[in-house]
């Protein structure tokens, strides 16, 4: 197993406005606040290397049991003010939790091919298990391959404050996501293992696929250890050049 856990929550979105100011909030703020909710193991920030959505972030959770948790909803029903800032400004956000019926690998790679699609009705068996029989193993036969994961998403979560603030979210598809540390082995991946035209014939549509770098990431043990920062008011968000 390269993750954590079998359970994760993935968000992809844009930003208006200063991307920055969103990555001080996300590492600064963010990061620790959900960190510090019991089941919620490891947080990794992604950047767009193409045309997708320009993050991709990566909740790794103990169970799919943490989107409805007491503690989870009372966080996202009481925002912080650098939080309500922030909210708004969130684009074309597709979120939700999912399970990980598949993975293989060891370790996290610094870049990373993400496939979000759709499973035809009546073949998702067949698609799921094609995919983590004959696809997905096949990478790490490639040097520079470290992990490769099955998606499948949950129920939806329900609404809160947070989500209020920027509107509804796009529900999260099936999704694979694949990381390395070399960039010419993800560009094989993407070319033979995740050929949209193999995955068309299997069942998958609504096929897109997204290059990204890693950007920022820390677990809860990391929380634990460190104090959390002081809420930041908008005189004291001044950044240091």
């Amino acid at each position: 197993m390269s993750l954590h856990s079998d359970a994760m929550m993935v968000l992809f979105y844009d930003i208006d406005g200063d991307t920055a100011d969103h990555d001080d909030w996300h590492s600064y703020e963010h990061f620790h606040e959900r960190l510090s909710i019991p089941g919620f193991l490891r947080a990794t920030r992604w950047i767009s290397t193409d045309a997708g959505p320009r993050y991709l972030v990566t909740y790794e959770v103990s169970s799919l049991d943490v989107a409805t948790s007491q503690p989870y909803l009372e966080r996202l029903n009481d925002p912080t003010e650098w939080t309500r800032d922030m909210m708004p400004r969130f684009r074309g956000m597709t979120r939700g939790f999912c399970s990980i019926p598949f993975s293989i690998g060891f370790g996290l790679g610094a870049v990373a091919v993400a496939l979000r699609f759709q499973s035809t009705a009546g073949r998702e068996t067949e698609l799921s298990q094609w995919l983590a029989t004959e696809v997905l193993p096949r990478m790490l036969d490639l040097r520079g391959i470290v992990g490769a994961q099955l998606l499948q998403p949950a129920p939806p979560p329900p609404m809160t404050q947070e989500q209020a603030l920027r509107g509804a979210d796009t529900p999260l598809p099936w999704l694979v996501l694949v990381t390395g540390y070399d960039r010419a082995a993800l560009d094989v991946v993407t070319a033979e293992h995740l050929a949209l035209d193999k995955l068309s014939m299997m069942g998958a549509s609504g096929l897109e696929l997204g290059r990204y770098e890693l950007h920022f990431t820390a677990d809860s043990a990391e929380a634990a250890r460190t104090p959390s920062m002081p809420v930041l008011t908008t005189p004291g968000r001044t950044r240091i050049r």
